[in-house]
């Protein structure tokens, strides 16, 4: 049986909080410091990596920044 998700709700509660907001900004602005650097383009099946997480410290510091496969990113446990 399919259960029917509530984006709205999934969006209030989670996406839309401010802390959110500002992890995915700093997310953005990873990957357009490597697209300016002709690194990564748009639709590339290309992630920016951080090495070391934003949420465990991590900065947007060209030392901290990879590219990689999205395979490999999205598998990547970052907890």
């Amino acid at each position: 049986m399919k259960i029917k998700r509530n984006y709205k709700k999934e969006y209030a509660k989670y996406h839309g909080t401010a802390a959110y907001r500002k992890r995915r900004s700093q997310r953005v602005l990873a990957r357009r410091k490597l697209e300016k650097q002709g690194r990564v383009r748009k639709g590339d099946g290309k992630d920016v990596d951080h090495k070391r997480a934003l949420s465990k410290g991590g900065t947007n510091s060209l030392r901290n920044l990879r590219v990689v496969s999205r395979h490999t990113n999205r598998r990547k446990d970052n907890n």
